[in-house]
């Protein structure tokens, strides 16, 4: 087998995250948007702040996935995703840290998808 060249591997990298961030942003809006309210109902945010809270989270999502996509300040995307995904689980941690022990691993997936992130932006090395 060939090795996969260093711009393959960028580019998958970008399509990988991107799929992640515009997928997640799409079922939290519209797929299946009671599993977030029943997380933001358990830290009693409920009405329209949970309305808030989970459009904006899965909008947010969706713009970092889409951003990703136009190749534009790569490195500012990426450091901004490590942000969020940080946020998201430090949050979720507070709300309900029994999701850490998830056979599905919502929460502990977040630590290879942060070095995936930290990969692409050291990928971007010239760029600022």
């Amino acid at each position: 087998m060939k090795p996969i060249s260093q711009e393959t591997l960028n580019k998958a990298a970008i399509y990988s995250l991107a799929f992640l961030w515009i997928f997640t942003g799409l079922t939290s809006i519209f797929f299946l948007p009671e599993i977030g309210y029943q997380i933001l109902g358990s830290a009693n945010i409920t009405g329209t702040l949970a309305d808030i809270v989970l459009i904006g989270g899965g909008t947010l999502d969706i713009m970092l996935g889409v951003w990703l996509l136009t190749s534009f300040r790569i490195k500012l995307c990426c450091a901004l995703q490590v942000a969020v995904i940080v946020v998201y689980t430090l949050l979720l941690t507070i709300i309900d840290p029994s999701y850490w022990l998830h056979p599905f691993g919502p929460v502990t997936k977040n630590l290879p998808i942060i070095v995936l992130i930290i990969y692409l932006y050291n990928s971007k090395a010239d760029e600022i």
